[in-house]
């Protein structure tokens, strides 16, 4: 095992898990936590774990002086699910400063730290591009959106790179849909299909720019160990579908199921408020400075991906 410390914030969350799977056996994995006990008893055998919370300042600061690295990977959830929380205003606020007080912290920490680590990850979203209904193509270079998570997203990457001033390379993680079988937007997309009522979600022209949670975590580990990588970063597979295309796949191809009922907008509208943005737009993010860079997807195509997660055979 490495002597390189990497602290890692968000460790219980879906990708946090996986991470942590990862790269355990290769680093000293540091765990920031609300809950260190329960971060214990669910992520054994990292080398310690520090109680954090999203704030600018507090004592997990000192663990973070002589680290090697660190993720950041902790924010409220966006995509609550059909019986999750709305977008309240005082929850539109929790989404906001959970991420963007919680990174000011971690760079806090950084600029009162003697040793500096070298590398830090930092979570962003697709949802820096904006929302579009149609499938024009979005690179590191396309300029941020106008909307409420667009603005979340340009904000919370503004602290983090606050980060490279100090002279720390820093990455922004643009991630996209990260497809889970049990967490996340995939089990609220399936649902439909099960009950034989699925379809695409109208206009169906929207993009949706997935990613199977190993090439998350490959992107993780290829952001930290490869010192070319630096600053904004799309994760998400090199051939993303619009919706119409992902519900044919996942309905009729996957699941065997019919998917040809359109989901109106407005009902969306109706059960989830705001919130339904993360699913009636969607952006065309293209991964193309991993893929300039040398990153190989372990998966680049829909059918492959949900088959595997789904334990399906291929």
């Amino acid at each position: 095992m490495s002597n390189k410390r990497i602290i890692i914030t968000g460790a219980t969350g879906l990708i946090g898990r996986k991470l942590v799977a990862e790269l355990r056996n290769d680093y000293q994995l540091v765990i920031f936590s609300r809950n260190p006990e329960r971060a214990r008893a669910l992520l054994p055998g990292a080398a310690d774990y520090v109680a954090w919370q999203p704030a600018e300042q507090g004592p997990w600061a000192a663990a973070i002086d002589g680290a090697w690295a660190v993720v950041h990977l902790a924010g409220a959830p966006v995509a609550t699910g059909l019986l999750g929380r709305r977008w309240t205003p005082e929850y539109k606020a929790e989404i906001r400063n959970s991420r963007i007080i919680g990174t000011r912290g971690i760079v806090n920490a950084m600029a009162g730290a003697q040793q500096r680590p070298s590398v830090f990850v930092c979570a962003s979203a697709v949802g820096y591009y904006g929302p579009y209904r149609d499938n024009t193509p979005l690179d590191e270079n396309a300029p941020p959106g106008k909307d409420f998570l667009a603005q979340v997203c340009v904000a919370w990457e503004a602290e983090a790179a606050k980060a490279e001033a100090l002279g720390v390379r820093t990455v922004m993680l643009r991630t996209g849909l990260v497809l889970d079988p049990d967490s996340g937007a995939l089990p609220q997309l399936m649902l439909p299909f099960k009950l034989l009522t699925g379809g695409p979600i109208l206009p169906g022209t929207q993009v949706y720019p997935w990613i199977h949670p190993a090439d998350e975590v490959g992107l993780i580990r290829f952001a930290l160990e490869h010192e070319q990588v630096r600053g904004p970063l799309n994760a998400s597979a090199p051939k993303p579908l619009a919706n119409r295309d992902f519900a044919a796949v996942l309905g009729g191809k996957v699941l065997g199921s019919p998917s040809w009922l359109p989901v109106p907008e407005f009902s969306l509208r109706i059960a989830l408020g705001e919130m339904a943005d993360v699913v009636v737009y969607g952006q065309n993010a293209l991964p193309r400075k991993a893929l300039s860079l040398g990153y190989r997807f372990h998966f680049t195509e829909l059918e492959p991906a949900l088959r595997d997660l789904l334990n399906l055979p291929h």
